[in-house]
């Protein structure tokens, strides 16, 4: 069965504070990075690991099933997943590695006036696994190429709560795709379409739910405010 079957389908008064839910990944980050060190690959090096984990700082073995953010170099979340999955089936470890998700959303990406749709990671750098944390599900994670270390604090890995993976999931299955915009208040842009066409004017403020632009533009001598679409404008 896979994952999307598995998992129920978030409520639809379930609200999470994403920005929460980004600073919690900030700060895991930032745990993670002190602790990762720079180790070289081979099965002997995988055994001394574990063993070294459950000599100086035990880790807290787990019989349920969790979500796990594992760090992985940016750019490379596929790679990284691809290369897990394989080692899962080699190694055997299906009944206790389930799922490996690279949190992507739907985007509409403006350029040169143009909608163009994209496919944007959520949390560049990040994958989500789900397993069974044990000595050798974590071994045979942590020692994937490409992966630098768990997101926890110390040398445990911190698993997500229920309505952390389900905001998430929920943001991955949005039906609206967001629109990510090249230009910010305070930016020149220059106006490409209606009466105000070839104008140069600041932007003043955005508004993504409405996909507007305000944009205040000097005329005879006074600055105006002009809303536009989105693809009505371009930055300078």
């Amino acid at each position: 069965m896979s994952w999307e079957e598995e998992r129920s389908s978030p409520s639809e008064s379930f609200e999470v504070d994403e920005e929460s839910l980004e600073e919690l990944l900030r700060e895991l980050e930032e745990t993670a990075a002190t602790s990762s060190t720079d180790k070289k690959e081979g099965e002997e090096e995988e055994r001394m690991a574990v063993s070294q984990v459950g000599e100086e700082s035990p880790l807290a073995v787990s019989r349920e099933r969790a979500w796990y953010i594992v760090h992985c170099y940016a750019g490379s979340e596929h790679k990284v997943k691809h290369s897990l999955e394989q080692r899962i089936a080699s190694l055997g470890m299906q009944r206790k590695i389930f799922n490996i998700v690279v949190p992507e959303e739907e985007e509409i990406e403006l350029r040169e006036g143009k909608k163009r749709p994209v496919r944007r990671r959520i949390y560049p750098g990040y994958i989500l696994v789900e397993m069974i944390m044990d000595e050798d599900s974590w071994a045979v994670v942590r020692f994937t190429p490409g992966v630098t270390g768990f997101v926890g604090m110390g040398n445990q890995p911190t698993p997500l709560r229920p309505e952390e993976v389900q905001a998430i999931f929920k943001r991955m299955e949005s039906k609206a795709p967001r629109i990510r915009v090249t230009f910010k208040p305070g930016q020149k842009v220059r106006i490409t379409e209606g009466p105000f066409a070839d104008f140069v004017g600041i932007v003043d403020e955005i508004d993504l739910d409405k996909a507007k632009v305000r944009v205040l533009v000097s005329f005879f001598g006074r600055e105006t405010p002009v809303e536009l679409d989105f693809t009505q404008v371009e930055k300078i």
